[in-house]
C-alpha cells in the first residue's frame, strides 16, 4: 500500500463544516484515544454527529477501537463533556455503538501517516 498525497493533501486542505457541525467536528478533533496518540475524528472512532442547530442539541454515534476497551464505561461521558463546552450546544447524548466494528480502515490518511502505518 503505497502513501496516497493526493488524499492526504484532500484531507489536510478539505474546508471544515460550516456552522455548529464544524464546531462540534473541531471539539470531537482535540479529544485522543487513550492508548492511540490520535484523536478520535481521524482515528475514525466518530461514525454519526447529527445536531438540531435551533436546539443546541448533539447526538453522537461513537465506537472504540475494541469492545474491551478499558474506558468503555467511561469515555462516551468524557466526550460528552468536551462536546458540551461549545458554546451553542445544550445538550448532548453519546449512544456507543459496535455494529460496525471499528477497523484501521476507518482511519483517515493522516492518522495512518501519524502512527506510521503508511
Amino acid at each position: 500500500m503505497g502513501i496516497s498525497f493526493e488524499k492526504l493533501e484532500r484531507e489536510a486542505n478539505a474546508a471544515p463544516a460550516a456552522g455548529l457541525q464544524g464546531d462540534v467536528e473541531a471539539q470531537l478533533r482535540t479529544i485522543f484515544d487513550p492508548e492511540i496518540p490520535v484523536n478520535i475524528y481521524d482515528l475514525g472512532l466518530i461514525y454519526r454527529v447529527e445536531i438540531d442547530e435551533q436546539t443546541g442539541h448533539v447526538n453522537i454515534d461513537m465506537t472504540l477501537t475494541t469492545p474491551g476497551c478499558p474506558v468503555a464505561q467511561t469515555f462516551p461521558g468524557t466526550v460528552e463533556e468536551e462536546v458540551m463546552k461549545l458554546d451553542r450546544v445544550n445538550t448532548v447524548h453519546v449512544e456507543l455503538v459496535w455494529d460496525p466494528p471499528w477497523t484501521m480502515e476507518r482511519m483517515t490518511e493522516a492518522a495512518k501517516l501519524q502512527l506510521g502505518m503508511l
